[in-house]
């Protein structure tokens, strides 16, 4: 699973480890960005007017001192991100959807499906699907870079037809992958990534194509009006022909749509759709739904399903998961 997991209204206030104070959702909505200041009535006369600006610059320096970016340029991997400086925790699951934002420098985390179940009917031919436990292990390298890792050490694929029943069991392909933002990791209502990604074909023979593939992955997010995260993702794959030696290419594009549901529970809804270049190939057509339970500030658990529009992929797929940080 990939998700992306913006986590505005339960945010830390003052760093991962701050107490119970990332439980307190921001009244002002919108990650804490309020809206402007009212303009005063003309009763007012000129003295009166300067004398509340002075009260109002004075009153909201602070405020704005705090709400600065602090300047994290200078942590590397062994010069680790102090905790009291550490951006929200942010994650690539539950759903499909992949956020912007990176694990700050000399820290790691994990994002793992515990279990998954796929099934699916095609032309005759139904599927089943097991995976257990698939992290993405990830590492701070600067603040503004990581680099990810995904194995997978148990799939199972079963396969059953008019003519033919089959099973098939083992470890999965494997990718690598560097995160580089380059937009709005720390502040911003807008944040941008670069995701490039290879597959390493380590999956036993039936459960990956034993070809190296790989892509380019671009999520955007913006912080919508009433508390909503809006991902957009655009992705360009190289894959393998279903037969022969040759490639082609993939285009991937979803829309995800985020909002809390109080201080801890979130709820993420997506549409995604792909779209490979072979000529035998259809679109993937599928409507993804997915929560999160915030167990601490680094500590997240979540569930959720993707369900086929058009029947060609699996058609439902459900899921649960586990992330922390460290």
């Amino acid at each position: 699973m990939n998700d992306s997991v913006l986590h505005c209204a339960a945010a830390p206030v003052a760093g991962a480890s701050g107490g119970l104070a990332w439980l307190r959702a921001d009244a002002r909505g919108s990650c804490g960005r309020g809206p402007g200041g009212r303009a005063l009535g003309r009763g007012f006369g000129w003295r009166q007017r300067s004398l509340m600006a002075l009260t109002v610059l004075a009153l909201a320096a602070p405020s704005l001192a705090d709400d600065a970016a602090p300047d994290k340029s200078g942590y590397t991997l062994l010069n680790p991100t102090p905790d009291a400086d550490l951006r929200a925790f942010s994650t690539d699951r539950p759903p499909k959807a992949n956020s912007p934002y990176t694990v700050d420098a000399g820290h790691y985390q994990y994002e793992t499906d515990l279990v998954v179940y796929g099934r699916g009917n095609s032309e005759g031919v139904q599927t089943r699907d097991w995976t257990v436990f698939d992290p993405t292990l990830k590492l701070g390298l600067s603040n503004t870079i990581d680099a990810e890792l995904q194995v997978t050490p148990y799939e199972s694929l079963a396969t059953k037809s008019a003519a033919n029943t089959s099973t098939l069991s083992g470890i999965g392909d494997t990718y690598a992958r560097l995160k580089i933002n380059v937009l709005g990791d720390d502040r911003g209502d807008v944040a941008v990534a670069l995701l490039p990604y290879v597959k390493l074909p380590t999956a036993r023979s039936g459960l990956g194509n034993d070809r190296v593939e790989g892509g380019l992955i671009v999520p955007v997010s913006i912080s919508a009006p009433g508390g909503f995260t809006l991902i957009v993702m655009p992705e360009g794959d190289y894959l393998k022909d279903a037969t022969g030696g040759g490639y082609h290419g993939a285009f991937d594009f979803l829309v995800n749509l985020s909002h809390p549901l109080g201080p801890r529970w979130s709820f993420y809804t997506e549409a995604y759709t792909s779209r490979t270049f072979a000529a035998s190939n259809q679109s993937v057509v599928t409507l993804d739904e997915a929560f999160t339970y915030a167990l601490t500030p680094n500590l997240q658990f979540d569930f959720g399903g993707n369900f086929s529009v058009n029947g060609v992929a699996p058609r439902t797929q459900l899921y649960t998961g586990l992330s922390q940080r460290f």
